[in-house]
């Protein structure tokens, strides 16, 4: 018959089990706000910053080779069994650089090929406002090296059933240019492109832009060391003396390029023609900046936001673990809540809904003296 066990040991297991949840309460808590310093505080319904936009893929470089000076063309390719995302003409990816680093490029391949994508990317240096993606991407995407991608995205949609097309491309803004050249080529439509560029052996795809061109006489290259400036209004039809350089009529003008090239285009666009653009930088506001305040609701702090100074930069110094990359309102990592004031919506990206009751912090402002973040 087993001895009855005494009534401490009962106390003192009973004690241990306590002592034991108890720290394990302890350490969950600090993992808790840990992970997020805002803890208790409530959480957004769907939170935004940085979550990714669409599915991640892992994809492998597949071919690296130089299209151009200083202009390298990437083929990324998956699981040959599972059919990649379709994308349109336009569409752009994200593609997740070995240190973390987001940068968007064009698709610029056949967007009927459901094994691979292609994009090519220019070397940009820190005297032209480069900040180490494009070096990346040439030096370190060899073949061989697996990536993460997101997308494919379209913020820069070729419509159909316009009368005509005219198409202005600025150096590496002949990558999304180049598959709607192709795609209203293929579909009949009436077209023309304007393609410029420092030099000709500075113009990606130059001989696949001038073989579509063919002997109608659609496509115009103008390298800058060879002959100046294009005459942008020429082109378009604009001038009072066009003549034969002179464009068709343009239902739709698609520009992608440098600010200046889009500027022209735009001073020039003939009346009843539809402008699109795609940017390689953020629009800057025609006003200026202004200072203004952003009250962080759920931190209970507010931080000033200097003429010079983004928000991403100002709300960073308070909340420094604050997730962001690519600082040029492409990629959508910053993009937050807003629940009062009116925004200044400088980004390429964000929808119209979501520009309703969001921004993106690194590029976009307040149009007023005061805007509430939901962080």
């Amino acid at each position: 018959m087993p001895l009855p066990r005494p009534l401490g040991s009962r106390a003192a297991r009973a004690a241990l089990v306590v002592a034991g949840t108890a720290l394990l309460t302890r350490r969950a808590l600090r993992r808790r706000i840990g992970a997020s310093p805002l803890w208790p505080l409530p959480a957004l319904e769907e939170p935004v910053s940085g979550q990714p936009r669409t599915r991640a893929l892992r994809l492998l470089v597949t071919r690296h080779e130089r299209v151009a000076d200083g202009v390298v063309q990437l083929r990324l390719e998956g699981d040959p069994s599972v059919p990649l995302p379709a994308w349109e003409p336009g569409a752009h990816l994200d593609l997740v650089l070995p240190s973390g680093l987001v940068r968007q490029y064009s698709l610029c391949g056949d967007p009927g090929d459901s094994s691979s994508y292609t994009v090519a990317t220019r070397l940009v240096g820190p005297g032209e406002g480069g900040r180490g993606g494009s070096r990346e991407v040439h030096e370190a995407l060899a073949e061989g090296v697996e990536i993460e991608v997101r997308g494919p995205r379209n913020r820069f949609p070729l419509i159909g059933g316009a009368a005509s097309y005219t198409f202005v491309a600025g150096g590496i803004g002949i990558t999304p240019v180049l598959a709607m050249v192709r795609a209203v080529d293929a579909a009949g439509a009436d077209w023309r492109l304007l393609y410029c560029g420092r030099s000709r052996a500075a113009m990606p795809f130059l001989e696949d832009v001038e073989k579509l061109g063919g002997a109608a006489g659609r496509v115009r290259v103008v390298a800058e060391d060879e002959s100046g400036r294009p005459d942008v209004a020429a082109f378009l039809g604009a001038g009072e003396e066009a003549g034969e350089e002179a464009a068709a009529p343009a239902g739709a003008v698609y520009v992608c390029g440098p600010e200046g090239l889009m500027d022209a285009v735009a001073g020039a666009l003939p009346a009843g023609c539809s402008l699109h653009l795609e940017r390689f930088a953020p629009a800057a506001s025609a006003g200026g900046d202004s200072a203004f305040e952003v009250e962080l609701r759920r931190s209970g702090r507010t931080v000033a936001v200097d003429a010079g100074t983004t928000v991403l930069a100002a709300v960073r110094a308070e909340l420094p673990g604050l997730a962001y990359s690519c600082e040029q309102g492409f990629c959508g990592t910053c993009q937050h809540r807003v629940l009062e004031g009116e925004i200044d919506h400088r980004d390429e990206l964000l929808t119209d809904g979501e520009r309703a009751d969001s921004m993106l912090i690194c590029v976009s402002r307040s149009l007023g003296p005061r805007l509430v973040l939901d962080l």
